[in-house]
């Protein structure tokens, strides 16, 4: 089966006009993706007609092979190779402009988003996981690992202490303590593991999906590094910490602030967890270090004001998804399942925290223990789950610049709305 396919960049002031020459393609429909992103986003990319109002649209697409067009006649030829590859299926944020504006309702947008999770899943590592991960009917199998792990380490608690010689007191100055129950030097550990194990996997998934981004940047004939990598590194994570962006969006321009507060609360709850780790080493702490917190500490406070931030965010994200389905989609599984995760760590969190100062027994360790179960789940499953999307889309964005592809000029209506 053969595909004409002719290209022509547009003139702007910084990338001049290059001619190229129409090239056969050969193209070998891979029928299990069609079917996987039918399942996904529905078939609606089949609509497509390549009308191109949808790169038109977009306001972060640049001139130069502007997406997401050519997006969707892969998708609808089924060429899993080359999305998997693409860099710029990243640098969609599901916006949904391109959504509303498109005339045959091929919903370019939740295409892409798709896309992302099937790039998630042929990335991962173990690759049997990323599907178990996003099937439903593996969720008793998931949680029960979780359950099966932390359950194992509480008993095993006393015989790992008294050969490591660890005590369980923590002192006098702690009037409400979890320790008797759940020591702080067994946690930090099992989480320590966890959370290895979770970055091996999603390190090697970061592997793969550089070398698929070089085979594609080597296929499309582009140059070489436009920036160093620490550079084109410090670019992205500036523009992720603004969420440079997100504020282009028109249609839901909600989504914005529910990622910001998302974003943000949940880096606020991460520094106080790495304090807190980092007790028995860190350097700036010269005092003795009191654990749990009061409730007037500011390291307490710190976290609860990223708790409500995490609430009030996922709050809107759900409102978002049902008040308008025209422009935006309920969102499928892989949306949902990292949601309510989110949530039920964040309302246990707080429940935690209550019936901690009231004292409630035996109420405060059985939540505290389905606390830690699922922020065990939320750490071991984050390479194969949409959290994972931090990471695939941060190294997009750094391979985006590193490799010359945002040299290229945005097009006018971008020009128009930043001026």
């Amino acid at each position: 089966m053969q595909d004409t396919v002719g290209e022509k960049t547009k003139e702007s002031p910084e990338a001049p006009v290059v001619e190229e020459k129409e090239i056969a393609v050969r193209i070998e429909p891979d029928l299990e993706f069609i079917r996987a992103l039918s399942m996904q986003g529905g078939d609606l990319f089949k609509k497509c007609m390549q009308c191109g109002t949808c790169s038109a649209t977009c306001s972060l697409s640049p001139d130069s092979k502007p997406f997401p067009s050519k997006e969707m006649a892969w998708a609808a030829w089924g060429m899993k190779e080359k999305l998997l590859r693409d860099p710029d299926v990243w640098l969609c944020f599901h916006c949904n402009d391109c959504s509303t504006k498109c005339p045959r309702g091929a919903r370019p947008g939740d295409v892409l988003s798709a896309v992302r999770q099937e790039s998630v899943i042929n990335h991962s590592f173990p690759r049997f996981l990323g599907r178990m991960v996003n099937k439903p009917q593996f969720i008793p199998l998931l949680l029960g690992i979780p359950v099966l792990l932390l359950g194992l380490a509480l008993f095993l608690r006393d015989p790992i202490g008294e050969k490591l010689n660890l005590s369980n007191f923590t002192g006098d100055r702690i009037i409400f303590n979890y320790s008797n129950m759940f020591p702080h030097w067994l946690i930090n550990g099992f989480f320590l593991i966890i959370s290895m194990i979770a970055l091996i996997a999603i390190l090697i998934g970061i592997k793969r999906f550089w070398r698929e981004l070089r085979a594609m940047s080597g296929s499309n004939g582009r140059a070489g590094p436009a920036k160093s990598l620490i550079s084109s590194a410090l670019v992205s994570l500036k523009n992720i910490l603004i969420h440079k962006n997100f504020d282009k969006c028109t249609t839901v321009h909600s989504r914005y602030i529910s990622h910001m507060f998302v974003f943000f609360g949940f880096m606020a709850l991460s520094m106080v967890t790495l304090w807190v780790i980092s007790s028995g080493f860190n350097p700036l702490i010269k005092t003795d270090f009191v654990y749990p917190f009061g409730f007037w500490s500011p390291w307490k406070v710190l976290a609860n004001l990223g708790g409500l931030a995490l609430l009030g965010g996922l709050a809107l994200m759900i409102r978002d998804r049902f008040r308008d389905n025209e422009h935006t989609s309920t969102g499928s599984y892989f949306d949902w399942t990292l949601i309510s995760t989110l949530l039920i760590v964040t309302i246990t969190g707080f429940i935690t925290e209550i019936l901690h100062y009231v004292r409630l027994e035996p109420h405060r360790h059985l939540v505290y223990f389905a606390h830690l179960v699922f922020i065990c789940a939320l750490i071991l499953y984050l390479p194969y789950s949409k959290f994972a999307h931090l990471v695939y889309r941060t190294v997009a964005m750094i391979y985006a610049e590193y490799s010359g592809r945002n040299v290229a000029s945005l097009r006018s209506k971008e020009i128009q709305y930043s001026g």
